[in-house]
């Protein structure tokens, strides 16, 4: 349609990166400094054993967050937020959260997730550069 604006594919790329992966820092560090109150509340969310999924998501978060930011890993990041966000979805579906301030972050995140899983994650990646080393 609008091939101008093909030859900005990698900025585009990399500003979802950057966006996506420092949100994922954001939400991980505070999980993965007190991994004990992370177990306990995803123990009272429902997800048993709370002292297993509860540091994964926040080892998940944290350094997949990471690997996202540099591009690094970044497809095996993305596939684990997709499942991470697609599991939060069903379950607040289930739940019957509202979908305006709930939902719809959480839909959005499952679809930038998708997006960088498909897409890889650009000329501006670490993974770029070391192509032949993971292909």
């Amino acid at each position: 349609m609008f091939n101008l604006f093909y030859p900005y594919s990698d900025w585009a790329l990399f500003v979802l990166r950057l966006v996506f992966g420092f949100i994922f820092l954001a939400h991980g560090w505070p999980k993965l400094k007190s991994l004990k109150t992370t177990a306990k509340n995803f123990s009272a969310m429902g997800f048993k054993p709370g002292a297993f999924w509860g540091p994964l998501t926040a080892i998940v978060e944290f350094f997949g967050g990471l690997a996202v930011i540099f591009g690094f890993l970044m497809q095996l990041a993305a596939l684990l937020f997709a499942v991470e966000f697609a599991v939060i979805n069903v379950w607040k579906i289930a739940k019957r959260q509202p979908f305006i301030g709930n939902v719809e972050l959480d839909l959005l995140l499952l679809a930038a997730a998708l997006l960088l899983l498909v897409f890889g994650g650009g000329s501006f990646s670490v993974q770029y550069f070391t192509l032949p080393l993971w292909a």
